[in-house]
């Protein structure tokens, strides 16, 4: 009797960057639930909002005006395709957490399309995330989570939450 399931044999590429059970992309697939959102860039908005009730809110202008970085990095997603070597601009969450004030131990991310997710804040901090609005050069199109997303590439498939808006700090994992 083997010790892996059929499924996790098939269409397994040879490069030994993947993980087990992983094939090799050339692009990034899309999986939605539902229609893709189209914000404008003049109505786009990201909220960083503490447990204390406390907000900072930027406009696109003032995101743009923010110290970027350019990232490369490798994607994995549950769905079990990988894509390595992907570039990536944005602005890094340490910098827009960075004067804010908090206790909270969890992020919960929320997205134009209505979607959310908890995250660990000790996943998003000391260089681990970005709210990237580039992919490979490019603006980030819409598809893909523009004009802005959030980037945890050390949390396999945390790429999903596409056209992030508000960020709220809260204390506990809120499920």
């Amino acid at each position: 009797m083997g010790v892996l399931t059929r499924g996790f044999q098939g269409r397994r590429d040879s490069d030994p960057d993947l993980p087990p059970g992983q094939y090799l992309t050339h692009d990034v697939p899309v999986l939605s639930a539902g229609p893709t959102p189209t914000i404008a860039l003049d109505e786009w908005r990201f909220t960083v909002t503490a447990e204390t009730g406390a907000r900072r809110t930027w406009d696109w202008d003032q995101f743009m005006q923010m110290p970027g970085e350019e990232r490369t990095v490798d994607l994995h997603c549950v769905t079990r395709w990988s894509k390595l070597g992907t570039t990536w601009r944005g602005v890094s969450l340490d910098v827009l957490l960075g004067d804010v004030d908090t206790e909270a131990d969890y992020a919960m991310v929320q997205c134009y399309g209505g979607y959310n997710t908890n995250l660990p804040l000790e996943d998003l901090l000391d260089g681990q995330s970005w709210l990237v609005h580039e992919y490979e050069g490019e603006p980030l199109a819409p598809v893909h989570g523009g004009p802005a997303r959030l980037l945890v590439p050390q949390l396999v498939d945390r790429l999903v939450l596409r056209a992030t808006v508000p960020v709220m700090l809260v204390p506990t994992c809120e499920r």
